[in-house]
């Protein structure tokens, strides 16, 4: 009788459906995993080379996740645009598209590689940084090695676009899971057998997802998606700029995303130390759970909604968004009930390499609770290519992160100063999206 419900479950309702929730019920179970391993990954990190080492590995990683900012939103454009040739069967279109795509990244992440490693030696990492102690030597090579793991990921981790316009979120959180697995086992044999220093850490959180995704490509393109698979010939830059046309509005809502993630834990410890951005981070990662358990939910909606609105199926949007904000609420009671949890859980985590001051993890609580809420937004309007409000917003809501930042940070705030101005900057998931999403939706009733 389980059985058959749970089949009846699975497979019920039109086919975008019975996908959309076979990619869920798979994601929990990858994203789960994936949660466990980031877990235990961070005490193992700050036994292995203590909380200012694992600060700096942290605002490194961001630092050059700057980076970026160069892809002017391809991988997106892709999402959409594959998404729409596959519902249509047309399968010459969409290997063009993954074969441009691939050939348009080489020429952007290669290049900005090399002109990136020939300038690092030129700066000043310690000043920058604020790490005044740390080895010049091991500090300079592990950014040289960030930024060479970061631009060849990026151009290999299309593979996930690629699945993700199929509808198969899934497989590119198990391929996630699978880098964490072996993150997890390269720095536990690096505790037994070697000093933890930031160059090996950084040797061994790059090296292990590049193998990853390498397999994942090659496994892939030679075959499920061999149909598509990139090639040389059929890279055809005249399909550019219909994947740059919604690209370029996806690449202005990244630079937004970039300023106010990715920036973070520089503004950390460049106005209170390493080990403020570790206390963050441990943070982070703790109210990331239900987070990642709720992007687990949402990712196969982007897509859903490009194939519901490529077949007129507006209804099935319309239901969609209403099972996703009740669903909200479930995910808001248990992540108050964190809140009150976190100091014990702090306590048993990670022990007393750590001590998060309440007001931290108050405000990043806040702060997911507003992503997880606006996602439920913007994935619809993303997918369905409607993205002119939020790319105007995008261009203010940089300003106003870093214009907030300055007056809380100089107001004598702390921490918690770079914390509220992201939620407050982030006004277009927690306000815009949704009046317009609205209005969209009616539009179109």
């Amino acid at each position: 009788m389980l059985e058959k419900r749970l089949k009846a479950f699975l497979n019920g309702g039109n086919e975008r459906s019975a996908k959309a929730r076979k990619n869920i019920v798979a994601l929990v179970l990858f994203k789960g995993g994936h949660i466990l391993m980031g877990l235990l990954l961070v005490p193992l990190t700050l036994r292995f080379v203590g909380a200012d080492t694992y600060g700096i590995w942290l605002a490194i990683s961001s630092m050059v996740g700057w980076l970026s900012f160069f892809d002017i939103g391809i991988n997106n454009g892709l999402k959409n645009r594959l998404t729409e040739a596959l519902a249509q069967n047309d399968i010459q279109l969409a290997k063009k598209y993954v074969s441009t795509t691939y050939a348009i990244l080489t020429l952007i992440f290669i290049p900005l590689m090399i002109i990136m490693l020939v300038v690092a030696p030129m700066l000043d990492w310690q000043r920058i940084l604020n790490v005044p102690g740390a080895s010049v030597d091991g500090l300079l090579a592990s950014v040289c090695i960030v930024i060479t793991y970061f631009c060849i990921n990026f151009i290999l981790s299309t593979v996930n676009i690629v699945m993700q316009a199929d509808q198969r979120p899934a497989d590119a959180a198990l391929r996630t899971l699978v880098q964490q697995l072996l993150s997890i086992v390269v720095i536990y044999a690096m505790t037994l057998m070697t000093q933890g220093s930031l160059l090996k850490l950084c040797i061994a959180l790059c090296a292990s997802p590049i193998v990853v995704v390498a397999f994942f490509n090659f496994s892939l393109f030679t075959g499920r998606y061999r149909n598509i698979a990139p090639s040389v010939k059929d890279v055809d830059f005249s399909t550019a700029p219909s994947l740059l046309k919604l690209g370029v509005q996806f690449f202005i809502i990244q630079i937004a995303g970039v300023i106010q993630f990715q920036m973070t834990n520089f503004l950390i410890i460049h106005y209170f130390g390493a080990t403020e951005v570790t206390e963050y981070n441990v943070a982070s990662k703790f109210f990331n759970v239900p987070y990642m358990f709720w992007v687990t939910i949402i990712t196969p909606l982007w897509a859903a909604v490009t194939d519901a609105v490529t077949k007129g199926d507006y209804d099935w949007i319309r239901n969609a968004v209403r099972k996703y904000l009740f669903l909200f609420i479930f995910f808001l009671s248990g992540t108050v009930l964190m809140l009150v949890l976190s100091g014990p859980f702090y306590k048993l985590w990670v022990g007393d390499a750590v001590t998060v001051p309440f007001q931290v993890s108050l405000w990043v609580m806040i702060f997911n609770l507003t992503l997880m809420y606006g996602s439920v937004f913007v994935h619809v309007l993303d997918g369905a290519g409607v993205l002119k409000i939020q790319t105007v917003a995008c261009i203010v809501s940089p300003l106003v992160f870093l214009g907030l930042c300055f007056l809380f940070i100089h107001a004598g705030w702390g921490v918690k100063s770079i914390l509220i101005a992201s939620v407050i900057a982030n006004f277009n998931g927690w306000l815009l999206a949704p009046v317009q999403c609205l209005f969209y939706l009616k539009k179109h009733n």
